[in-house]
């Protein structure tokens, strides 16, 4: 029997996992994986594949059948963290945003934040005026087509790409104007190190929303930047609060806390589910660590309660953003070869049914634009059934300086944008295993057939073409309703008698474990005057013969009981 066992447990360490991660350029990078295999394992494989030294500022990101977003723990078994039966399928997206990009010390780091932040411009992520977001597609067109040629662009030729959720047609004509007087004779990587540049000085660069609910109901997206903590409603940024300003990041249940130093302000935000609440948690426990620490030797566990019984325990493992400044500066190699996607006409970017426009997409990569517009932000569909919000936040007047200089001098809410800042309206919300009755509808605009099974899970009710557009009125009125009505009092008497009931059963636990300490200790042959002193009394004595020695008697006889049948075996 234990050679049975003993078998079956070597089989299973041998078992292979098959793991598909789609990288920046919507290709894929499939391997196969030991059951036992780290997240760091996996990680290194695809930055040897990409040729990437400079790594520490990307992660591999993947997304539960709950459709909730996780980063992949390097220090954890891969197998143990995904929820979903094999095989796996992850994206490489970047995980800490470089305070500056021009600085990165290689042009194939620079590539790949580039790629980062297009998909972030073109997602929603990325919201700025309508200056901003006219050069920064023309850098892009310059970046991926070179320079304006009448001869390949014809007129009108920009409105074949898609840049953004929504597109005008005042703002095509100034992103083909500006490509074609303003960025002649710049070389690729010239125009995404501009891009760069540019998108840096933005307010919602490197954001990464969060969707939550503030104290009155109101529909708001959290963040963590290079800079700092942010909340962005509508198209202003409320808050923004430097990393040495924030001192803790606190969690229970959908509840989430922001502590800051000036002011003694607490700020408390309702996430739609407890899980989205603690990925928000170690998202932000990680950014603090890697922006705000000179060294990753003061990186510390953080538990998400004061309290030691409750709560979860979490530590940032790897390396800080100065020491990995350090580490870049040391790189003495030859630039490693990158390999461009350019753009071609009327099959550039994947197409957005939210948008007025669909565009064509490439064939050899509509299987990866899925995963794309999926991992962009958790689906507001799960946020419009979440618990409404009454909670206490103190300093909502507080707005401190932004980091821009054009900020620095105004005081109140920043203007990041023209429209109201609302990702999830580039976001298709589907599981990430499946494909949308919108993507569906685009390949056959593009000349691409449906398959059997997108068919059938357009049969069972996705929402369609049509109703995209209202998807964002119908949920801001779900949200409306549900935020108007109070946080019941039964809840709150269930939360208070759970933490009751939880302080109640540790105490008792605890009063065993000491119980059981004294026990060991006093029949032991310690011969301290505190122990002594208590085998000396009558009850110890009684105890002692009348408990204690039948007990270890009766156990003695199960262990040699036990001897002779393995003995016998």
């Amino acid at each position: 029997m234990l050679s049975r066992i003993m078998s079956g447990s070597i089989r299973n360490l041998d078992r292979e996992y098959d793991c598909t991660v789609r990288l920046l350029d919507d290709t894929e990078y499939t391997c196969t994986i030991q059951r036992d295999a780290k997240g760091q394992y996996l990680f290194d494989l695809i930055c040897h594949h990409l040729n990437l030294l400079e790594k520490d500022y990307f992660g591999i990101r993947y997304v539960d059948p709950d459709k909730q977003r996780h980063w992949l723990e390097v220090t954890k078994c891969i197998a143990k963290q995904m929820k979903s039966q094999p095989p796996f399928t992850m994206c490489l997206r970047v995980k800490f945003y470089p305070p500056d990009p021009a600085a990165l010390k290689e042009e194939i780091t620079r590539y790949l934040v580039f790629l980062q932040i297009k998909r972030d411009l073109y997602h929603g992520r990325l919201l700025c005026k309508t200056t901003d977001a006219a050069m920064l597609a023309a850098f892009i067109l310059q970046a991926e087509i070179g320079d304006y040629d009448p001869g390949k662009h014809p007129e009108g030729y920009s409105s074949k790409f898609q840049f953004f959720p929504k597109h005008s047609e005042k703002l095509e004509r100034r992103i083909s104007d500006i490509h074609k007087t303003e960025l002649i004779g710049q070389t690729p990587d010239t125009s995404e190190l501009n891009f760069l540049q540019k998108a840096q000085m933005l307010e919602t660069y490197g954001v990464d929303p969060h969707p939550c609910k503030d104290v009155s109901g109101n529909p708001a997206f959290l963040a963590f930047t290079p800079f700092g903590f942010v909340v962005l409603q509508g198209n202003k940024r409320v808050h923004f609060l430097k990393w040495n300003e924030v001192t803790k990041l606190k969690f229970e249940g959908k509840i989430f806390h922001i502590y800051a130093n000036q002011k003694e302000i607490i700020l408390t935000y309702f996430a739609p589910t407890p899980e989205a609440c603690k990925h928000l948690w170690k998202c932000g426990v990680e950014n603090q660590a890697f922006y705000k620490l000179e060294k990753s030797s003061q990186v510390r566990t953080v538990s998400s309660s004061n309290l030691f019984f409750k709560g979860s325990r979490f530590r940032y493992s790897g390396r800080v953003a100065k020491e990995v400044m350090e580490q870049s500066a040391k790189i003495k190699r030859e630039p490693p070869e990158i390999h461009r996607a350019g753009l071609v006409p009327s099959r550039s970017c994947p197409s957005i049914t939210h948008g007025p426009r669909l565009t064509s997409v490439p064939r050899t990569r509509r299987r990866a634009v899925h995963i794309s517009i999926m991992e962009g932000l958790e689906s507001l569909r799960d946020s419009a059934h979440s618990t409404p919000v009454r909670s206490v936040s103190h300093g909502d007047s507080f707005m401190p300086r932004s980091r821009s200089l054009a900020t620095d001098a105004s005081e109140g809410s920043a203007v990041i944008s023209d429209e109201a800042y609302s990702p999830s309206d580039s976001v298709l919300p589907t599981p990430v295993a499946e494909h949308s009755l919108e993507l569906a509808v685009a390949r056959q605009i593009n000349g691409a057939p449906c398959s059997i099974k997108e068919e059938k899970e357009s049969e069972a009710g996705t929402p369609s073409v049509g109703d995209a557009g209202d998807l964002s009125d119908s949920r801001a009125t779900v949200e409306g309703a549900e935020g108007a009505s109070p946080l019941s009092e039964v809840e709150q008497v269930n939360t208070f008698v759970l933490s009751v009931l939880r302080l109640l059963l540790v105490t008792i636990g605890l009063l065993f474990v000491l119980l059981f300490l004294l026990i060991v200790l006093t029949e032991s042959d310690l011969d301290v005057a505190f122990l002594r002193d208590i085998r000396q009394t009558p009850e110890f004595e009684q105890f002692h013969y009348e408990y204690f020695c039948p007990l270890r008697r009766w156990f003695a006889c199960k262990l040699r009981w036990a001897g002779s049948l393995l003995i016998n075996k």
